[in-house]
């Protein structure tokens, strides 16, 4: 009876977890392309890239720890 309930809080959040790591590498991805286009890149727009690139690597990092399988 408990352990429903638990499973269903953990998918939940799991699929909450694995679209915060879709906009994240979103993100990541659009600042990459975005400091490598630029013809002058800026202190600033690298550690946005930095920042992006981590929090994407958080995320991963969280997810491999739950376990979670993401499928196409």
């Amino acid at each position: 009876m408990f352990f429903k309930r638990k499973n269903k809080l953990r998918d939940k959040y799991d699929r909450l977890l694995i679209i915060q790591m879709e906009k994240a590498k979103k993100n990541w991805f659009q600042q990459r392309e975005l400091q490598r286009l630029s013809v002058e890149q800026t202190d600033e727009m690298i550690c946005l890239t930095k920042i992006a690139e981590a929090k994407y690597f958080f995320l991963f990092r969280e997810a491999k720890k739950r376990r979670i399988r993401i499928k196409n």
